[in-house]
């Protein structure tokens, strides 16, 4: 069954060489542990390294440097997701940010039937050694890389609204994150570059409908692969795959537990390509030294656990994949 499993993967990798709209589709797995345990629920959340994925426009929440690494075992550990991401605060509310995420299916079996070339149907059958055998005559593996560069600033205002005589407080948050792709398929490889804009908008919800008991309401949008993303490949027909232009909104809502010392966060996304995909999100917040997580998306369920450590902070995530569940661990570092 496993190598039934890992043909199957690796056909659908290939074949996207030639369906190339799917071409980014390694892509849509997601980036990091917090956002992928709440359901991808976290255009409108973004204030961790991840963001740089879901919305660059969020990194400028971080205001100290961080490092995140992520290892995971997808399919029932026939593939490996790596990601690394580094952010960087500077003056006048810029944070700076790169990533890299990896995607890599080893043990792809080749089956090049070269023996069978100029022989027919008859043949075959009448001669054990043109027979398939099932065995492979070698294996490849097949690597995605995705690199990320991300610029984020954030503008406080506060806007008078007069005729309700107060002050709302709203802070902006404006990002633009600058890809690379680069794909390996067994001796061919192609690349291509592309770039993100988003933002990110939060408000106190209490002020606003003046009810100081309540929290803070937010909501973000990244806008991906604007001016068009194609992966060029070295063939000899130098044929190119299409990253489809894609559209993630999020909104959600944060509520302060005083007595608990701890909050509240619920949050919703919208992908607009293919089907459109919903995505709904929770995390309860205690103490900020542990986090509960969980969230739901395209059929699948999300559940993780985040504990802060000092300046390290330790985060699992459970997945739900009709291809087989996955268990991600990261840790973030802060300095």
């Amino acid at each position: 069954m496993r190598r039934i499993t890992v043909l199957l993967i690796g056909m659908a990798l290939i074949s996207s060489l030639f369906a190339g709209r799917y071409a980014g589709d390694f892509m849509e797995i997601g980036s990091g542990i917090k956002s992928i345990s709440m359901g991808g629920a976290y255009t409108s959340i973004a204030d961790e390294g991840s963001a740089i994925y879901w919305n660059a426009s969020g990194i400028a929440q971080i205001r100290d440097n961080q490092v995140f690494a992520m290892r995971a075992f997808l399919y029932n550990g026939l593939a490996s997701y790596d990601n690394i991401s580094y952010c960087h605060a500077l003056p006048n509310g810029v944070t700076i940010g790169a990533n890299w995420t990896r995607l890599t299916i080893d043990d792809i079996p080749i089956f090049s039937e070269s023996h069978l070339v100029g022989t027919n149907i008859d043949q075959r059958s009448a001669f054990a050694e043109l027979q398939l055998t099932a065995i492979p005559d070698g294996k490849f593996k097949s690597t995605d890389d995705l690199f990320q560069f991300a610029f984020a600033k954030h503008i406080h205002q506060d806007a008078d609204l007069g005729w309700y005589l107060f002050v709302l407080p709203i802070d902006y948050y404006l990002g633009i994150n600058f890809k690379y792709i680069k794909r390996q398929m067994f001796e061919y490889s192609g690349d291509g570059t592309g770039f993100d804009a988003s933002f990110l908008l939060k408000t106190n919800f209490g002020v606003l409908i003046d009810q100081e008991w309540m929290g803070t309401i937010a909501t973000g949008m990244n806008i991906q692969d604007i001016s068009g993303t194609n992966i060029t490949w070295d063939t000899q027909s130098r044929h190119q795959d299409e990253i489809l232009f894609n559209t993630k909104f999020g909104i959600s809502y944060n509520q302060p537990l005083p007595a608990l010392e701890s909050d509240f966060t619920i949050a919703y996304d919208k992908d607009f390509v293919y089907d459109k995909t919903d995505h709904f999100g929770a995390e309860f917040n205690y103490k900020n030294k542990a986090q509960l997580r969980m969230g739901v998306y395209d059929g699948n369920f999300a559940a993780g656990v985040g504990i802060a450590l000092s300046r390290v902070d330790v985060d699992y995530a459970f997945v739900t994949n009709n291809l087989g569940n996955t268990n991600r661990v990261g840790l973030t570092y802060k300095f």
